[in-house]
């Protein structure tokens, strides 16, 4: 069993709690992580950008100018890609850019990346949190003691807190996650990673 630091909403240290070593001690594993790490990217891209080709350019029913007499190549038409305003030879259309990855490799990623957080000591659990209302600086304040060094911290919640997301929506620092929708690139783009107690147990199911 591995041992997950335990800390309150203010920061103090509460001692430790077990959790499965199978998700928070697992082996480093770079070129899985990176592999996941691509696909994961690759799927967020929208592949909705186009160019369009001599076929598809207005115009060109006449021809541009005389064919001989000129001093310039001949032209046929002002759609041909050659043609300033005209058509693009292999531009790109719309298309998918997800790739097939497993999801045991996703989540033997993941369970590297969190492995990776708790080797290094920025990985703690969060007991006592629960946000009354919307409000962005006293969960700014808590966040500030629980992960001072004031860089990017990704909190893992147990489900969709409302109040809680409202109030964290506006800290460009703090991104929140629930334990089923963490991937691994949540975790490689934050410096600290919050887990919320309730959390720890959806993780340990999802990943074990």
């Amino acid at each position: 069993m591995a041992s997950l630091k335990l800390i309150n909403t203010e920061g103090a240290d509460q001692g430790t709690v077990e959790a499965s070593d199978r998700v928070f001690g697992a082996d480093p594993n770079q070129t899985l992580v990176h592999t996941v790490a691509v696909a994961v990217a690759a799927a967020q891209r929208q592949g909705n950008h186009k160019t369009k080709n001599r076929n598809e350019v207005r115009g060109g029913g006449a021809k541009p100018f005389r064919q001989k007499g000129t001093g310039r190549a001949r032209q046929g038409s002002i759609r041909e890609p050659q043609m300033r305003g005209g058509g693009t030879v292999h531009g790109p259309v719309p298309r998918s850019y997800r790739q097939d990855v497993p999801v045991r490799f996703r989540r033997q990623a993941l369970c590297c990346v969190l492995s990776e957080r708790v080797r290094t000591d920025r990985l703690s659990v969060l007991t006592g949190l629960k946000v009354e209302a919307p409000k962005t600086k006293p969960f700014a304040q808590m966040i500030a003691k629980v992960s001072p060094e004031d860089r990017k911290t990704l909190l893992v919640t147990s489900g969709m807190d409302q109040n809680l997301l409202l109030s964290a929506r506006n800290l460009p620092k703090v991104t929140v996650r629930t334990a089923l929708d963490l991937n691994a690139v949540d975790v490689l783009g934050a410096t600290r990673v919050i887990v919320q107690e309730e959390a720890l147990k959806q993780l340990e199911e999802r990943l074990s």
